[in-house]
């Protein structure tokens, strides 16, 4: 049996805590068992925006009709878009694998490691030890029990990056992110774009406001189909038809596409890694059960990322990275933070919040403060056209705590992300806002405007 000093269960943000390790001296085994840099570099947030760019400058082209520019797309190179995006992701890679190699006290597991007692790993034909585990094992496509599903075919947001054509016709089952981003990629790129969601409306995480809102805009370019559940996939010819209930008449629907893409949410990875042989729980669904200092069940193994099932983003990975290390390493414990994680959803029109939301305020207990603003209502908005697009806030009755921020329209997470270093600062309330010189005329006003328009909940601002 080899011994280390920690084992590190994935290679996305859990390389920052066996970095860290590796820093202070320390032997560390990493097990990965698919490509090095997990999730967000290979199949995730950073091939997908680069995707989406090209897609973002078509829409904004063909919006631009409205302010009196009018052109026309020449060509689009769908190859040349998927080139770079494989070309940057695997130059990143490489050079991981190469800084990984080189580090003689960090031992590389390229194989599934599952748990087969106290703090020791099965990886292959070898069993490693370590007083110390974090489990960053992310999480994979949910594959629904769908008829035909599986015989017939189809991608998802791993495979479709393997694409080497353009599809003429593409339905996407699901309507979360990952439907709305890739929705707003093949779309602008010419590809007829169905999307079916069994739920009443798109982006469920998000307020009701912005989901309405991006449907009332998405539907202008791709079929939106909400309270349809898919029952059946098949073939028929050379063509892929899915058939969906509708939740509105009881009928069935059937649609017809080249493709079927499944984005119809994640499971954990946690099943692979039999962590019940070590003492650690999971919740009902499989994720990893975790204390507030993000130590698991067991004493000495700590979790992170996507493992959790909280908020599945990189960047609240990396900041989770930085409580496990210094609850696992150092004698302070920090508790972890959730009040104040950003977000944003790449698609047309963009999205971003921070917080909770109006609905999940008042269920928590809140008396709040709500402001609305349009883009419109700003120079900068109207220059730009911007004619349905929200900024929404929601704050603490009496001490103008920022509870949350929620916008759709162009730049939102550029926007949001002011909200959320003031939600980190201080006494967290908007008062720096308000007392700021505020760039006119600039699009940040309309942050700005909603701050300046909060009301008590039930009461009700005119809008242009």
């Amino acid at each position: 049996m080899e011994e280390y000093d920690l084992i590190v269960i994935g290679s996305g943000a859990g390389m920052n805590v066996a970095s860290q390790a590796l820093q202070t001296g320390m032997r560390v085994a990493v097990v990965e068992h698919g490509l090095m840099g997990g999730t967000c570099l290979n199949t995730g947030c950073i091939p997908s925006k680069i995707l989406l760019y090209p897609a973002d400058v078509i829409r904004e082209l063909d919006e631009a009709k409205k302010i009196g520019v009018e052109g026309s797309i020449a060509n689009v190179d769908f190859g040349l878009m998927m080139e770079r995006m494989r070309s940057f992701v695997e130059e990143d890679r490489e050079q991981m694998e190469l800084s990984v190699s080189a580090v003689e006290a960090l031992e590389w597991y390229r194989d599934t490691g599952e748990f087969v007692g106290d703090y020791e790993l099965k990886v292959g034909k070898e069993t490693i030890t370590a007083p110390k585990v974090v489990i960053a094992s992310g999480a994979r496509a949910v594959v629904p029990p769908i008829e035909g599903l599986v015989d017939t075919g189809y991608i998802d947001h791993v495979s479709v990056l393997g694409l080497e054509t353009l599809p003429v016709s593409l339905i996407i089952i699901g309507g979360g992110y990952i439907s709305c981003e890739y929705g707003h990629f093949f779309s602008a790129l010419g590809t007829q774009v169905t999307l079916l969601e069994m739920m009443p409306r798109l982006l469920l995480a998000e307020d009701p406001e912005i989901s309405e809102i991006v449907e009332r805009r998405f539907s202008r370019y791709a079929e939106i189909r909400t309270n349809h559940k898919v029952v059946r996939v098949g073939r028929k010819g050379d063509q892929k038809v899915v058939a969906a209930l509708s939740g509105e008449d009881d009928k069935t629907y059937e649609f017809t596409a080249d493709e079927v893409m499944l984005a119809a949410g994640v499971r954990s990875n946690s099943d692979l890694l039999k962590p019940e042989k070590t003492g650690v729980e999971t919740d009902r669904h499989g994720w990893i059960t975790v204390n507030e200092y993000l130590e698991t069940t067991k004493p000495g193994i700590w979790a992170l990322g996507d493992a959790l099932g909280k908020h599945m983003f990189r960047h609240t990975a990396n900041y989770e990275a930085e409580v496990v290390w210094m609850n696992a390493f150092t004698d302070h414990r920090q508790p972890v933070d959730y009040h104040a994680v950003p977000h944003a959803v790449f698609g047309y029109p963009q999205v971003a919040g921070v917080g909770i939301t109006e609905e999940e305020a008042k269920a928590e207990g809140y008396e709040i403060l709500v402001g609305r603003a349009r883009y419109m209502d700003v120079t900068k908005g109207y220059a730009m056209g911007e004619d349905d697009s929200l900024v929404k806030v929601v704050v603490e009755q009496g001490t103008g705590r920022i509870l949350g921020c929620h916008i759709v329209g162009s730049q939102a997470a550029i926007l949001v992300q002011q909200v959320a270093y003031l939600m980190n600062a201080g006494s967290q309330d908007y008062m720096p806002l308000a007392d700021s010189q505020v760039i006119h005329p600039a699009l940040s006003e309309v942050v700005i405007n909603a701050f300046g328009n909060m009301a008590p909940p039930d009461h009700v601002h005119a809008h242009g």
